[in-house]
């Protein structure tokens, strides 16, 4: 996976990055989801742009993993063309 061009620190910074993250997606505490007040302000009328807003802020927490692992494929696939 390395070669021995890459030194010691960077292997570790490496090791250390991925336990960080392995650790945290394991033990991630539980959230109570308001799904209940989210349907409940949006049912009422006229609150159009309040709608447009929660749709909004759905796309944008959608968007983030997918730019995250995009981001982590083409570290690994530059690393991979050295």
């Amino acid at each position: 996976m390395f070669n021995n061009k890459i030194n010691s620190a960077t292997k570790e910074r490496f090791v250390k990055a991925l336990l960080f993250t392995v650790l945290f997606s394991v033990f991630s505490l539980t959230a109570n989801a308001q799904c209940a007040m989210c349907r409940a302000a949006l049912t009422s009328e006229g609150n159009k742009t309040k709608a447009e807003a929660v749709n909004d802020g759905i796309v944008y927490l959608m968007v983030i993993p997918y730019v995250l692992v995009g981001g982590i494929g083409y570290a690994i696939y530059r690393m991979k063309k050295k």
